[in-house]
């Protein structure tokens, strides 16, 4: 079947390898890395950074396997989770630029267009967290509440 906002079809990207338990060249323990990801999530880095920086820094392969839980899982733990899911903040960023462009170049019909696919897909993320509980049922988007809650 073919994407919604896009005429390409398929799945691309690579797969990783199927392994069940955290391989035994891991150099750090599970408390050091939950304590990693605590004191990143408090400067406020997003949780894909932290996973980034754990596997190129701190040859953590996968955060999951070595400590039982994902990223998300240890910042909530620790109250330290953010109130919006980090998909939902990078999209609200793409309609900020996007929008702050098209007050600047009002003739611009291509990202105009651009800036619709991308507000569609923020609707429908938004949907998806209200029925999953993880945004409250009162909640609204709109790019004047994107713009207070980002910058």
């Amino acid at each position: 079947m073919a994407r919604m906002h896009a005429r390409r079809r398929g799945k691309s990207g690579s797969s990783r390898p199927m392994i069940s338990e955290n391989p035994e060249w891991v150099p750090l323990s599970k408390e050091e890395i939950e304590e990693i990801v605590v004191k990143m999530g408090k400067d406020g880095v997003l949780s894909a950074k932290i996973g980034l920086v754990l596997r190129d820094q701190h040859s953590v392969p996968d955060v999951k396997l070595a400590t039982g839980k994902t990223i998300t899982q240890i910042l909530k733990e620790n109250n330290v989770a953010p109130n919006i899911p980090d998909d939902l903040v990078a999209l609200m960023r793409t309609a900020i630029n996007l929008q702050n462009h098209l007050n600047a170049n009002k003739k611009d019909v291509a990202n105009k267009r651009g800036m619709q696919i991308t507000e569609s897909k923020i609707r429908r993320l938004v949907k998806y967290y209200k029925r999953n509980g993880v945004l409250p049922a009162d909640w609204q988007y709109s790019i004047a509440n994107a713009e207070l809650l980002i910058e």
